[in-house]
């Protein structure tokens, strides 16, 4: 009985040396890619008309791209979250290289897109990877969680955000526990890693606060419910317009071509650029008092659902931010509320909601805005996910249900 418990304490205490050893590899490459994102996308501001217009010829080539080197890789998240599950047992190398110039192309040249998705890829690349020159087959999953979380800490900086958001986001309604340590390291080493290197980390502290009483519960109440089927319809309606244009424009190279020239046509006209990229200057005027339109929140919504549906790379997470943030301020204009604080709710809740995660967003809204609103947070973020339908940006995410646990 004893040599069993520290055999299990010492499994724990290896996968949690090889997580940061992991998170250190991560915060590198989330450090390389971070930065030239945030270049590529100062080259595209500065030259709009040059590159935005040019936006079809670059979907062909990252189409290209992919056929030529790994078209398996094209199915980025999915593999992640097979292989975690145990239905796949390769992550080809080449996504890693793949999956971040294809980001920085959709960036350079316009697209709607985020890059979560891209640094949560890249970490659950790098970890598979490792476990398999390790012979760590048997706690691929572990590993692979532990990949995840560094990959998100690496470029958001926020670790606790992170560790919970690969520890559920795999199987919605419930936690892998036994990740925990190995992901709290990754997360950790990842953040520091990518921070000591020079990307920084967005972080607004929220000053304002609410008086509880019924009103602002009613209130609360409302957004959170809003904030949660504009979340759960951002997923819905992603994985129905994938599915529609797959369809009815087989062919991805004539897909992606023709959806381009429409979405350049569309960025250039609606608001000259200001929905290209990751959404971080609406993110920016939501809390820096900056213009922010009542239709802003719709366009980016409607802009990064074509963008990914036409087949270019790069996350959701970003612009569910950017959405958030823009629907709270307007919510807040609506209901009399602080606008920055609203804007910082359905920055967390829209995230949480879209992903199907409960205890990230609330990490979130507390690693980025700060810890005086907390309860609001907790309160809000629980109503969104309660609403959002049970939808995920994440198709293969499995749902767990604890009634079938005790059939």
């Amino acid at each position: 009985m004893i040599r069993k418990v520290l055999d299990n304490y010492r499994e724990i205490l290896y996968h949690t040396l090889i997580a940061a050893f992991i998170g250190i590899i991560v915060g590198i490459i989330d450090t390389i890619f971070g930065l030239g994102l945030l270049k590529v996308s100062e080259i595209r501001d500065n030259n709009l008309f040059i590159f935005v217009p040019l936006l079809p010829l670059a979907g062909i080539g990252i189409v290209l791209l992919y056929r030529k080197f790994s078209n398996h890789s094209l199915k980025g998240m999915s593999l992640l979250f097979d292989t975690g599950c145990g239905e796949n047992d390769k992550i080809p190398k080449m996504l890693i290289p793949l999956v971040m110039v294809s980001t920085w192309l959709t960036h350079l040249f316009g697209g709607s897109a985020g890059r979560e998705g891209v640094a949560v890829q890249l970490g659950g690349a790098i970890s598979h990877n490792i476990g398999r020159k390790l012979k760590l087959k048997d706690n691929a999953r572990v590993l692979m969680i532990a990949g995840m979380a560094a990959g998100f800490a690496g470029l958001f900086q926020t670790p606790l955000a992170a560790t919970f958001f690969a520890m559920e986001v795999m199987m919605a309604g419930s936690l892998v526990y036994e990740a925990l340590l190995p992901a709290l390291a990754g997360s950790f080493v990842a953040s520091f890693t990518s921070h000591t290197l020079g990307l920084e980390k967005f972080s607004f502290i929220i000053k304002d606060n609410l008086e509880i009483n019924f009103s602002t519960i009613i209130k609360l109440v409302i957004i959170g419910i809003l904030f949660g089927l504009v979340g759960g319809g951002f997923a819905h309606i992603l994985d129905s317009s994938k599915r529609f244009f797959a369809r009815i424009m087989v062919n991805p190279i004539s897909r992606i071509f023709i959806m381009g020239c429409g979405i350049s046509i569309l960025l250039l006209v609606l608001g000259m650029g200001r929905y290209t990229g990751l959404g971080l200057n609406l993110i920016g005027a939501s809390f820096n008092g900056g213009n922010i339109n009542f239709y802003d929140w719709f366009f980016k919504f409607a802009l990064t659902i074509l963008t990914l549906s036409a087949g270019y790379q790069g996350g959701e997470v970003t612009p569910l931010f950017a959405i958030g943030a823009t629907l709270g301020v307007v919510a807040a204009s609506i209901l009399g509320l602080p606008p920055m604080l609203i804007g910082a709710l359905g920055y967390a809740a829209v995230f949480g909601s879209a992903t199907n995660t409960l205890l990230a967003p609330i990490l979130i809204g507390v690693e980025i805005f700060g810890s005086n609103n907390t309860l609001l947070f907790v309160i809000v973020c629980s109503i969104a996910y309660v609403f959002n339908g049970n939808r995920s940006i994440y198709k293969s995410q499995k749902a767990y249900s604890f009634l079938n646990t005790i059939k």
